[in-house]
């Protein structure tokens, strides 16, 4: 197998931190391959000795690129260059893209419907529902969005939750705002107590007895954005 290392970067852009703590620079006549092309840098990969450098802010990881000799770099892009120019590369290329863009049209059709099954608003607010759960799905499901309707980590069923209170969070309460102290927790907490305030406003909603619209942070968000929503509701 070619040997490849994980690096962590430094302010000096060729020189990084090895596992075992050692700095260190690449060989001579090695080359960073940016990220963003992930066939090209398995290919790299493939080839020989290679670097890959990762940088950690908090629990995120963001690539660096990849460090490797050079001619292996510019031997896997005319490699790669040259299938892709093909016309099998096209169509199959075509095909993959439109393969997903229905996959994704599925997933998003079902991700609303879950987010109406989580919510089980009473007849009267049924037209909010709807509503709803349009804006939370088109906010949630596009790919690489990075929001939590994308993870396979936990069931749809959690995932339509935690989407709706995310909505929520930035829509219906004053977090985009707030000035959170740079506390260990803190952020989490806050988050914690606005979303215990959103299934709160969720439970109002569910019960089929009226209210004004215009007093509802949710009615009122909604309404923000779509003005017609509440031509189907009865007050």
């Amino acid at each position: 197998m070619p040997e490849s290392l994980t690096l962590a970067p430094t302010e000096n852009p060729r020189v990084f931190v090895a596992p075992d703590g050692r700095r260190i620079s690449p060989p001579e006549g090695w080359a960073c391959l940016p990220p963003g092309d992930a066939g090209l840098t398995r290919r790299v990969k493939a080839a020989g000795p290679s670097w890959v450098v990762i940088e950690k802010r908090g629990r995120k990881a963001f690539s660096r690129g990849l460090w490797a000799p050079r001619e292996h770099i510019e031997a896997a892009r005319a490699a790669i260059e040259a299938e892709r120019s093909t016309e099998a590369y096209a169509k199959r290329r075509e095909a993959d893209v439109a393969r997903r863009e229905r996959g994704h049209a599925a997933y998003a059709v079902e991700f609303e419907q879950e987010v109406l099954a989580f919510l089980r608003f009473a007849p009267r607010w049924s037209e909010l529902a709807r509503t709803l759960a349009k804006r939370v799905a088109k906010h949630a499901t596009p790919v690489g969005s990075g929001t939590v309707a994308r993870t396979q980590r936990i069931p749809i069923e959690e995932r339509a939750r935690a989407a709706v209170i995310a909505w929520m969070r930035h829509q219906t309460t004053g977090y985009d705002d707030m000035r959170i102290e740079r506390v260990r927790g803190r952020r989490r907490e806050v988050r914690r107590e606005l979303a215990e305030v959103s299934s709160a406003v969720i439970e109002v909603h569910r019960a089929n007895a009226p209210h004004a619209p215009q007093a509802c942070t949710l009615c009122s968000a909604v309404t923000s954005v779509d003005d017609d929503f509440l031509d189907g509701v009865e007050l």
